[in-house]
């Protein structure tokens, strides 16, 4: 038996947590362990996924410490209970655990590390019930606590605890700074494997938060590096594979992020992640939803919605594509409204302005989009900042200022190809054409669409592809039945089912001037419809 033990400390001390917890097991089948031993067994559950056997051993080991009084380790166990339940969202019994961890201290006048373990715990759940300024009082008395001890793990989690807080209450370089100074120490390898990757997750969550692009790219690498080293690790892989795709998504390797998210998916269901799980789904949806795979998209913000994650705005813009506007401008005017805190409605406030303006609400627009640039500004986020300017310039355009609008649309251009954002980058290169052609250029028009075209073309970026096809004049007879360019631009924006709005606000014109358009083509092509305008666009190979 003792080889047995063996075997499964030298697995735990590889990093190889199945082994280490399948011969730790076979050895207590005929023995109770070693403590040391019962606490590997424990936290090799936990690694492999099995939460609920490592919960039981935990709590095996909290009352055999109690048995042999040592009551700060009692308290530590305590704190491993704790961290485990409130991350799987049971507040009640996570915070039971610490109050008996609290009060075994306590009884005894304790003055030890364990006392800033368990105001972790207890910061932790004050985030998950929403009071962020307790929260950030108790991470931060955590890491007083963490360095009078001379403790690096605790000092790391409370640090890192109390970065996210002060982000959410708008401080938001302090907070990032206290995220980067947090990980110090797991660089330097002075923490267990469970915290190493609750770090990874927890500082990777709040750059994400923030538009940290960077910062979000740099962390999901390492935390990559992390799991692949661990081939045996099971909890956080889940979570890599989320954040790999989202990385892969913004750079336009939207194949390859699908494939990451089926690996999330697996990854995350078992054990259930409801909250991460949402998130999951809520990528394929965006995923879908850009390829032109509407059904599918709904489909998984439907499933997004099951788990917790609010579907929007992906589903308001889904509506969007879909044609269905009123919906689309209903959905996103209730998420903003719900959303109380700057970051929150920084996520909204983008597609808001798109929406707004296909629904000819130019005032709403106007008002969103100011309010996202000056967010942007208060975040000092390059991703934020390329939003705002698109926002803005599309507002412009919308106005009939075209020549203001295009020096922020190509700035937006420049950030968005500085952050290496593929789709985005393409997508303002429209406005861009759009603006040009008002002032003009229209063979810097067609330059510019016919680069996006090239770059959708590749994503397979469907709906991005038909429109760039219905706005440009490239194989089209100028003359078309007497048409002129514009005529011709109407005439495939009525064959691709726009209603006079709708062609009103893609082509930055009045619904009269589309009207006047529309009256001209039938009066030219002799037709009586816009089903008969239809079947000439395609009837002339105009479409």
């Amino acid at each position: 038996m003792t080889e047995v033990i063996e075997r499964g400390r030298r697995a735990f001390a590889e990093q190889a947590w199945a082994d280490a917890f399948d011969h730790l097991s076979a050895a207590a089948e005929d023995s109770p362990l070693e403590f040391d031993d019962l606490e590997r067994q424990a936290e090799a559950a936990y690694l492999v996924g099995r939460l609920d056997e490592s919960v039981d051993l935990w709590a095996t080991a909290h009352h055999e410490c109690v048995r042999r009084a040592d009551m700060p380790r009692a308290a530590r166990c305590a704190f491993w209970l704790a961290f485990i339940l409130l991350n799987r969202g049971q507040l009640a019994q996570g915070g039971g655990w610490v109050e008996r961890g609290q009060r075994l201290l306590d009884e005894r006048e304790l003055d030890c590390v364990e006392q800033g373990y368990l105001r972790y715990c207890t910061a932790l759940r004050l985030v998950f019930e929403g009071d962020v300024t307790a929260a950030r009082a108790g991470f931060s008395e955590a890491v007083k606590i963490g360095g009078r001890f001379s403790d690096p793990q605790l000092e790391t989690l409370a640090r890192i605890g109390e970065g996210r807080c002060v982000i959410y209450m708008g401080e938001i370089s302090k907070g990032v700074a206290l995220l980067d100074e947090g990980m110090v120490a797991v660089g330097a390898k002075e923490v267990s494997p469970v915290a190493v990757g609750d770090a990874y997750c927890t500082v990777i969550e709040g750059c994400h938060e923030v538009f940290d692009i960077r910062r979000t790219q740099e962390w999901t690498t390492a935390l990559s590096l992390w799991c692949e080293a661990q081939p045996q690790l099971v909890m956080y892989r889940g979570l890599c594979f989320l954040h790999r795709a989202e990385v892969m998504e913004l750079r336009g390797e939207w194949s390859a992020a699908m494939d990451e998210l089926e690996n999330a998916l697996t990854r995350l269901a078992d054990p259930v992640s409801a909250r991460e799980l949402g998130a999951a789904y809520y990528l394929r949806g965006e995923l879908h939803r850009l390829r032109g795979e509407f059904d599918e998209a709904a489909q998984a913000y439907r499933q997004a919605n099951e788990m917790g994650h609010e579907p929007q705005p992906g589903l308001a813009l889904l509506r969007l594509a879909e044609g269905r506007i009123e919906a689309a401008m209903a959905a996103i005017r209730r998420v903003l409204e719900e959303a109380d805190d700057p970051i929150s409605r920084s996520r909204v406030l983008g597609p808001y302005v798109e929406i707004a303006l296909a629904a000819g609400d130019l005032e709403a627009g106007k008002a969103a989009a100011e309010e996202l640039s000056v967010i942007a500004g208060d975040l000092g986020s390059l991703f934020l900042q390329a939003v705002a300017e698109y926002a803005t310039g599309a507002t412009l355009l919308a106005e009939n200022d075209p020549r203001s609008a295009l020096v922020l649309l190509r700035r937006a251009w420049m950030h968005w190809r500085d952050l290496e954002a593929p789709y985005q980058a393409a997508r303002v290169r429209v406005p861009i054409a759009l603006a040009c052609r008002a002032l003009g250029d229209g063979e810097g028009a067609e330059m510019e669409l016919d680069a996006a075209h090239s770059v959708f073309k590749d994503l397979a970026a469907t709906p991005d592809v038909r429109k760039v096809l219905e706005l440009s004049q490239v194989g089209v007879a100028p003359a078309a039945g007497g048409l002129t360019a514009r005529e011709v631009e109407v005439l495939l924006l009525i064959a691709a089912g726009k209603t006079n709005r709708a062609i009103a606000t893609e082509l930055v014109i009045s619904e009269k001037t589309v009207a006047s358009h529309v009256s001209h083509i039938f009066t030219k092509l002799n037709l009586t419809s816009r089903a008969a305008a239809t079947a000439y666009a395609y009837e002339h190979d105009l479409v």
